[in-house]
């Protein structure tokens, strides 16, 4: 699989689960990608959030991806 279409995998994945989340680990994406090793996904993931695509969130302890502009929090983070 090229790296474009991995890409897409990964967004399509995303989407086809957003109505029951909108956060996931790095593991649910090794999972997408089974023939692919980690550190070729984490660059991915890299390259997406670069692009804009995707974006990190943290708890504190954990590092969760999600789309860019999705999810329950992201409309009030930022607020104070």
């Amino acid at each position: 699989m090229d790296k474009e279409a991995a890409k897409q995998a990964i967004v399509d994945f995303i989407n086809s689960k957003s109505k029951s989340k909108s956060k996931f680990y790095f593991n649910d994406f090794t999972k997408v990608l089974p023939d692919m090793k980690t550190r070729e996904v984490k660059k991915l993931l890299t390259q997406l959030i670069n692009e804009g695509v995707l974006e990190f969130w943290s708890s504190g302890s954990t590092t969760m991806y999600g789309l860019a502009g999705a999810g329950k929090q992201h409309a009030t983070e930022g607020e104070e």
